[in-house]
């Protein structure tokens, strides 16, 4: 039996159709929607700071001065003890050293041998940690266990220059950086293969998005794996088939996308003057008006002086006082409506012709009023 043309030209448009309806819809998702791995991070995957005190030396003059810092007298007098050499009653006035702290970050499942980047930072008084090397500095975590050793030439960012008349200065000279530059002797013990749970942390903790985690969870392992058991926690329950292969089990959990949710907020920097708002602040139907009274006093003293054939006279100082006001009357009263969205809100703040100083004390006020529907945070 022969098909009808007329069919499937209909079927062929609504296919072209949908295509790219599709087309338009994808990118949109793409956008709403985020990977689990970019919202939360494996519970007990985490790095673990260390922390220790050593000394630099080779510096060209710019080191502490003995005399100002104790603590480097009696740190360089104990590591030359115990290297043999006796300085006790000794007159050290050397400023080629500088007492510093040494910090690092130990990588989760750091192996044994492994390497890690350090920050070196003076203590005392020195200028500048230009062309030193680190001595062996071993680097405790919180239990006082030592978990790296570091030492080597430390790279700094900055320098500073003085003369008798004038100086210069870059960055900062008196920290700097060595990378790969401990060794890491203690590892962490961390079974996660024999876990028969994974708790999931979320970055921003919010019950909406914990509940849509373990829902898009739930869909591709199977009902009941994973439970938000807080607006911070997610709970995933590794089933039989995934014993022994966590780690693939969360490889592909973590590819799985899900649109976070977030409150309301305004976020405001009082020191910076920077407003952080997001997409769902809403304000409710309100009339703003700003201004403020600037008055400018401005003093021009100008000289008199007599004739040039005056017989009698003196030059005088005459003073010329120019005072303005600004009372900013052409600022008209906005208003608001009710609903509004972030973007008019922001349009709206912004025809009022004021600053980022000036529409944060007017976010303020509108919240004061009631009609700011979003949690007002000031850092």
């Amino acid at each position: 039996m022969p098909f009808s043309l007329i069919p499937f030209r209909q079927l062929m448009h609504h296919v072209a159709v949908s295509l790219v309806a599709f087309a338009l819809l994808a990118p949109t998702a793409a956008h709403a929607s985020s990977r689990i791995k970019d919202l939360a991070s494996v519970e007990g995957i985490r790095e673990n700071h260390l922390v220790g005190y050593g000394l630099v030396v080779g510096l060209d003059g710019s080191g502490d001065s003995l005399r100002n810092a104790p603590f480097t007298r009696q740190s360089l007098q104990a590591m030359l003890e115990r290297l043999g050499v006796n300085t006790r009653d000794a007159n050290l006035n050397t400023n080629n050293v500088a007492a510093v702290m040494v910090t690092g970050n130990l990588p989760p499942f750091g192996a044994q041998g492994s390497r890690m980047d350090i920050t070196v930072s003076t203590l005392g008084d020195a200028k500048s940690l230009l062309g030193g090397t680190l001595l062996v500095t071993p680097l405790m975590g919180a239990d006082g266990e030592v978990y790296a050793v570091a030492q080597g030439p430390v790279a700094i960012s900055g320098f500073s220059a003085e003369g008798d008349g004038a100086s210069v200065k870059r960055g900062v000279a008196t920290s700097g950086r060595i990378p790969n530059g401990a060794i890491i002797e203690r590892e962490i013990a961390f079974a996660l293969e024999d876990m028969d749970t994974v708790r999931l942390s979320l970055h921003n903790p919010d019950l909406t998005t914990a509940q849509r985690m373990a829902n898009v969870i739930n869909t591709f392992v199977g009902a009941g794996t994973a439970q938000a058991s807080d607006p911070s926690t997610v709970s995933v329950d590794i089933p039989n088939k995934g014993r022994g292969s966590v780690v693939s089990m969360l490889t592909e959990i973590e590819q799985l996308r899900v649109s976070p949710d977030t409150p309301a907020k305004v976020v405001i920097d009082e020191a910076s003057g920077v407003i952080v708002m997001g997409k769902d602040v809403r304000v409710s139907t309100v009339a703003i008006a700003q201004g403020n009274l600037t008055i400018r006093v401005t003093e021009t003293p100008q000289v008199s002086q007599p004739n040039p054939f005056a017989e009698q006279g003196e030059t005088v100082v005459v003073p010329r006082t120019d005072i303005q006001i600004d009372d900013d009357a052409e600022n008209r009263l906005g208003l608001l409506r009710e609903g509004v969205t972030l973007e008019s809100l922001v349009d709206g703040l912004n025809s009022l012709g004021v600053g980022p100083r000036d529409m944060i004390s007017i976010l303020q006020t509108i919240r004061a009023a009631g009609a700011l529907q979003a949690e007002l945070e000031v850092l």
